[in-house]
């Protein structure tokens, strides 16, 4: 993953510094070409403080169009440090980025029963969109340019993000209300988007929704509804690509079939990228691809 064939003395020097200060509260030179902060509280929740890191490019007077990425981990684990690399990459390329953490379903072992179930999530994401708007001239953001990508679990949230608005009730009370949480374009890489459908055909991930729904889908199939992002579709949603491996056990290929119908019936930009033989992540020449349909993606949405 790291090369060091070619680069210079005073990089490497860059980036020994990063891997022994990354963890404070501060800006960060990780590159010359790049501005790391780590650690930005954007909103808190009794004693929990949620918190993102944020990439940008050195040089430039911006504005700046964002991406805010999202992680997976089947909303019961993984962190926003997944992203990391991603948020650098994203700034090196002209954007201001951002990585987050939210809060996670945290099921009891022996019961099941989750501390943290669905709506937490959902409000967490778009009080880390909110908080973007609000600092938008404090980090060059141009705030009617803001995108949002996840994998997997992130992916679903970055759906709820995008087709959902104030009148859909999951806005959350966690700050910075007098902004928008909407964004301009959403890549959703492998999230589910059926939750009823999914519960129902998908044995892997049946605990997993089950705490993010606080019950099953006989118990609580309003919640399942509203968990589902094809639930919001509406006229005015952004632009959506869709990255999904056609051998995924996880999440079917079928929950991005599912949206892909659902959004050209409403008459809604939605590209869907199947990649053959891939499963639940993606390797090789697929990855590339993949990687390749997204920049591709948020270019044409976000910069032009």
């Amino acid at each position: 993953m790291f090369q060091l064939q070619g680069v210079t003395m005073r990089r490497v020097l860059f980036l020994a510094i990063a891997v022994l200060v990354g963890s404070g509260p501060f800006p960060l030179w990780a590159a010359e070409d790049i501005t790391l902060e780590n650690n930005l509280t954007y909103a808190t929740v009794g004693d929990v403080k949620l918190q993102l890191d944020l990439a940008k490019p050195a040089t430039g007077k911006g504005p700046f169009p964002c991406i805010v990425f999202i992680h997976g981990g089947g909303w019961s684990g993984g962190n926003r440090h997944a992203y990391r690399t991603a948020i650098e990459t994203a700034a090196r390329k002209g954007y201001v980025a951002v990585t987050v953490s939210y809060r996670l379903t945290q099921p009891d072992p022996q019961t099941g029963q989750p501390k943290e179930p669905f709506p937490a999530q959902i409000h967490d994401c778009k009080a880390a969109v909110r908080w973007v708007r609000a600092h938008a001239n404090e980090h060059q953001i141009d705030p009617q340019k803001i995108g949002v990508t996840g994998g997997s679990a992130g992916g679903h949230l970055s759906l709820l993000v995008g087709l959902t608005d104030a009148k859909d009730g999951l806005e959350g009370e966690l700050g910075n209300g007098g902004q928008s949480s909407r964004v301009q374009a959403v890549c959703n890489v492998f999230g589910p988007t059926d939750m009823p459908v999914l519960f129902q055909s998908t044995p892997a991930v049946y605990g997993l929704v089950k705490a993010l729904c606080n019950g099953t889908l006989e118990e609580q199939p309003a919640m399942y509804k509203a968990v589902s992002p094809v639930t919001y579709i509406s006229k005015d949603d952004p632009p959506v690509l869709t990255l999904h491996g056609s051998d995924d056990k996880l999440v079917p290929v079928e929950q991005a079939m599912i949206l892909d119908k659902a959004m050209k019936a409403a008459g809604l930009s939605h590209e869907l990228l199947i990649l053959e033989g891939q499963g639940h992540g993606f390797g090789g020449q697929a990855a590339v691809k993949a990687d390749t349909a997204m920049w591709t993606f948020f270019d044409q949405h976000l910069k032009k």
